[in-house]
């Protein structure tokens, strides 16, 4: 089985955010959160959780944004 990028999804206290995804979209993070929960051989989370781990993980990994935000940072 293919190693997924996102991991365990943490229990954190939450900001609400509303919006609206593209239904294909949306099925592409229930899948996900299928193949999670295989993975993992926990529960399926909900698809909507998976949202702001993975921005989380795109951000993290996006060396223009870290070397803009350091910038930014320094400028301070």
């Amino acid at each position: 089985m293919a190693k997924l990028k996102l991991g365990p999804i943490a229990d954190d206290k939450p900001v609400k955010v509303t919006l609206e995804l593209p239904a294909s979209l949306h099925r592409d993070l229930v899948a996900y959160a299928e193949v999670l929960a295989q993975e993992s051989g926990q529960p399926a989370t909900d698809p909507n959780r998976l949202i702001a781990p993975m921005l989380e993980r795109f951000m993290a990994t996006d060396r223009a944004f870290k070397k803009s935000r350091r910038i930014m940072t320094d400028e301070r």
